[in-house]
């Protein structure tokens, strides 16, 4: 009896041993599998895509300068409150009316004696020249006040109506105009869509050539899909020496490009 079971425990024993060295077998075929570098290929697509600009943002300032806060204050504020008020009868809604900025500021004029002799009298110095070593003298206060107006697309064709009642309202700096989409999502998606397929068409000729095969998808990224602004740097002068009775700039406002570039990485064997 004794005899039947140590033979049994005998043959069990060495089922287990055997199942070891089978294991052992499975795994050393798979040694070094997970730290060797699958075969890759990487790939870039582009996709671009055009689209009219339906959003036009431009900032409008007035200047104001006066002896007292008072007084400066007080043409600021008629100034602005014109501004805002044509604005709105040409359907720009309140909405897209900011005042992004207000500021005020001393001005300082420098003087010097006027003679040796008469220390006490001063003169204001010419404007084309200046004293750093002069008594500095408040002169007066500047007040900048500065709104931003966005024209949507059912008021793009009035852009130069609008820039010409501002500025004939008291608006005495213009900033660069500026086109954009109000919303690029849709056009953002259509470019991706336009680089993934670049992308996809590059890999498969890559592949080809190697003599590869392509396995599956291992790594994606995409960026730079921002509409590119139109400026017009000539807004910039359009304050100068425009009156309401003077024609409306003619304004275009082209294209505007969105473009996505992605990096697709695969797994090829």
């Amino acid at each position: 009896m004794g005899r039947i079971i140590i033979g049994a425990l005998a043959i069990a024993l060495a089922v287990y041993v055997a199942a070891l060295a089978v294991n052992a077998i499975k795994s050393n075929a798979y040694i070094g599998r997970d730290i060797t570098r699958q075969g890759s290929i990487n790939v870039s697509g582009q996709g671009e895509v055009y689209k009219k600009p339906d959003l036009a943002v431009m900032n409008f300032s007035v200047v104001s300068f006066a002896k007292t806060v008072a007084d400066a204050m007080a043409d600021n504020t008629e100034k602005m409150d014109a501004i805002i008020d044509v604005t709105k009868s040409l359907g720009v809604g309140e909405k897209d009316l900011q005042t992004t900025n207000f500021n005020i500021n001393p001005r300082y004029d420098y003087v010097k004696s006027a003679t040796p002799l008469l220390p006490t009298t001063e003169i204001a110095v010419d404007e084309e020249y200046y004293y750093p070593s002069g008594k500095r003298v408040l002169s007066g206060y500047d007040i900048t006040q500065t709104l931003t107006v966005k024209i949507r697309e059912e008021n793009m064709e009035k852009i130069g109506t609008i820039i010409n009642e501002i500025v004939a309202s008291g608006a005495n700096q213009v900033g660069s105009l500026q086109f954009t989409l109000d919303d690029p999502d849709a056009a953002q998606a259509e470019a991706r869509e336009k680089a993934i397929k670049d992308a996809k068409t590059k890999a498969q000729e890559l592949a080809k050539q190697l003599g590869v095969k392509i396995v599956r998808i291992t790594g994606y990224s995409e960026g730079g899909y921002y509409p590119s602004v139109q400026l017009n740097y000539a807004a910039k002068d359009m304050a100068t020496g425009m009156g309401g009775g003077e024609s409306a700039p003619a304004i275009q406002t082209g294209e505007s490009k969105i473009t996505v570039s992605v990096n697709i990485s695969y797994e090829i064997e």
